[in-house]
């Protein structure tokens, strides 16, 4: 008998996409279980632990049932699930979109250059900034997007000496994004201006249009 290839599955949903630049198209999400990471404004903690193992083809199965051509796989990290893969491959082949959104601590050298990457470069206010695997950057393209979630002046900065020193705005789409509760987007969108930044202010829409805390959304 062989081996069943399944994933620790959070939860599967349809929603409009809050964040990146596909924001606002619908969009069905596959929220892997389990991270490496621990961002001290992590707004999915519930991600962390349990979940349910499904089979790709269960989670094929579902994601069909939205008729939605746009699907982002994200976690938790859902790069810390090797059968991620496969179920990427099943993805395209079937004609999705496919978007995946990662913490940057592990390697995107593997995934298929057709998977839109997006990739959270963790600020110091996150916690998470030494386990930043900035080797990434070289498998980054004009389609992929690196998200600066920011919580102060402090990870500004550090945000903008990154993106200087790596010359990212040649090499792919950058995003900024205000910590809810603890910096205004309004703000963040003036120290952009300010600096005359080649960036994206983006906010997470779906929590302006629901509760912040629903999950599904």
């Amino acid at each position: 008998m062989g081996v069943v290839i399944s994933l620790q599955i959070t939860e599967i949903f349809y929603s409009i996409q809050g964040e990146s630049t596909y924001a606002g198209r619908p969009c069905v999400f596959v929220r892997l279980t389990g991270c490496n990471l621990r961002c001290r404004w992590c707004d999915t903690t519930y991600a962390y632990n349990n979940g349910e193992q499904r089979s790709i083809e269960q989670v094929l199965e579902q994601v069909r049932v939205y008729a939605c051509p746009l699907v982002e796989i994200t976690g938790g990290e859902p790069l810390l699930q090797e059968d991620v893969y496969p179920l990427i491959d099943n993805l395209l082949l079937e004609g999705y979109e496919v978007l995946i959104e990662t913490g940057g601590s592990l390697s995107v050298e593997r995934l298929d250059p057709r998977v839109v990457k997006i990739l959270d470069l963790k600020a110091p206010g996150s916690g998470m900034d030494p386990h930043n695997n900035l080797e990434n950057l070289r498998y980054l393209n004009k389609t992929d997007q690196i998200k600066f979630v920011v919580a102060d002046r402090r990870d500004y900065e550090w945000a903008k000496r990154v993106m200087a020193k790596y010359v990212l705005t040649e090499k792919t789409q950058i995003l900024f994004s205000a910590v809810l509760g603890e910096l205004h987007p309004r703000e963040l969108a003036e120290w952009l201006l300010a600096d005359r930044l080649d960036a994206r202010l983006q906010v997470q829409l779906h929590k302006y249009l629901w509760d912040p805390n629903r999950r599904g959304v």
